[in-house]
């Protein structure tokens, strides 16, 4: 069971590139960092990490993108959005999530190289 309340940010700043790969259930060919592994344990968002992935494998648009930016907004009724862009501000996907506990108001995440990394990874 994944504890919310202890996810900062100034916790992810923390991460800096990665010594363990994780590979993602769902698509196999997607693997993710240490620092997103953290965020999805301690924010209850291995969804996130699910919707990044799943993408990949079959949203037409998403997969054209070499570089992608995936920005996850709260709003203050628990509704989200998340977005992926071309690294440009051109977004190319986005997605509302009905409902999240998600503790940060907003969180962005990159995707090159088949990885899924914290900002503060790349």
């Amino acid at each position: 069971m994944s504890n919310t309340k202890t996810l900062t940010a100034e916790a992810l700043r923390q991460f800096s590139g990665t010594e363990t790969w994780y590979r993602h259930s769902l698509n196999r060919k997607v693997l993710y960092t240490e620092g997103a592994q953290y965020l999805a344990e301690h924010g209850g968002a291995y969804w996130l990490l699910d919707s990044i992935a799943i993408a990949q494998a079959h949203v037409k648009a998403v997969k054209a993108e070499e570089f992608q930016v995936w920005t996850l907004k709260v709003n203050p009724d628990s509704t989200a959005l998340l977005t992926c862009d071309d690294g440009n501000g051109r977004v190319v996907h986005d997605e509302l999530i009905p409902f999240t506990d998600f503790p940060l108001p907003e969180v962005k995440l990159y995707f090159c190289n088949n990885v899924i990394m914290l900002t503060s990874e790349y």
